[in-house]
């Protein structure tokens, strides 16, 4: 499964670094796996490029029927669960939101629910998300749809901010007081995997201003990360109001801005066709329709 799970992610981002990246390895492990991957089934699976990896025909075929079983393991895993324990919530979501934004909620969401029901929470990507929504109940993400008016709520608006290490802030001082056209010369920290509805530093520009020139970047490919760097004094990251509130409490982190940006973007949480039969699922939804 280790080697199936390795195989599926580095062909979906037909990156070996970003497959290590999105389940917590490194490069070399992902590599190293791979190989003897190929060397059990006795063909290449990808061609290595200077740029990264592209399937082989028989990679191609393979990859249909690893993904096809991956997704039937995962069905046949949640049934059985829901067997034996019908008071469970299954919520899937990013990564970022997981870990900066649910898990603060976690202690609350569960004293709502109560002491019986346990919520089984599976951090995914976005291309992968279309897969889990038939297996669970609700779905944490920027451009979660749903037909029927009841069928989601706002999690969070997009409410952004410049945020640094207080170091960073003082060392630059000057700069940061003044006018955001004067930032040129600064350090920006970005998330640089494409947009799925979610802010970035383009939006932020066109309400704050553009600085000038234009200012170098450092990329991330995932926003967590791209946060520590920023804890780290590494420069400027564009943070969201909902994930911060612990680091900006601790002062790990200060804003450069006397106020949050709110912007025309939101996370949904929605519920899926079995949430909607499900009398905990709804319990959540109505958790974080709830202003606290």
């Amino acid at each position: 499964m280790r080697a199936l799970r390795a195989f599926e992610a580095a062909a979906r981002h037909r990156s070996f670094s970003r497959a290590a990246d999105e389940l917590g390895t490194t490069q070399p492990a992902i590599s190293r796996t791979i190989t003897e991957l190929e060397r059990q089934l006795t063909f290449r699976l990808f061609e290595r490029l200077h740029r990264g990896v592209h399937l082989t025909k028989a990679g191609e075929m393979y990859l249909e029927n690893v993904v096809s079983g991956l997704v039937r393991i995962g069905e046949a895993g949640i049934t059985a669960a829901g067997l034996w324990n019908e008071n469970q919530v299954a919520v899937a979501c990013p990564h970022a939101i997981s870990e900066m934004f649910l898990m603060p909620r976690f202690h609350d969401l569960q004293r709502k629910l109560g002491s019986d029901v346990s919520v089984h929470v599976t951090v995914c990507d976005y291309d992968s998300m279309e897969l889990l929504e038939s297996h669970v109940d609700l779905v944490l993400s920027f451009d979660a749809g749903g037909s029927m008016p009841d069928d989601r709520v706002v999690a969070f608006r997009e409410e952004m901010a410049p945020v640094c290490s207080p170091s960073y802030a003082e060392k630059h001082a000057d700069i940061v007081r003044g006018p955001v056209a004067q930032w040129g010369s600064l350090t920006f920290l970005r998330h640089a995997r494409p947009s799925r509805g979610w802010a970035t530093w383009e939006d932020w520009f066109e309400v704050a201003g553009r600085p000038h020139p234009v200012p170098h970047y450092l990329n991330y490919t995932s926003y967590v990360y791209m946060i520590d760097a920023a804890c780290a004094g590494h420069g400027i990251a564009l943070g969201r109001r909902a994930f911060l509130g612990r680091y900006l409490d601790m002062g790990v982190l200060v804003t450069l801005q006397d106020s949050f940006v709110e912007l025309d973007i939101a996370c949904y949480i929605k519920l899926t066709e079995h949430g909607r039969r499900h009398v905990h699922a709804r319990q959540c939804l109505d958790f974080f329709a709830t202003p606290r």
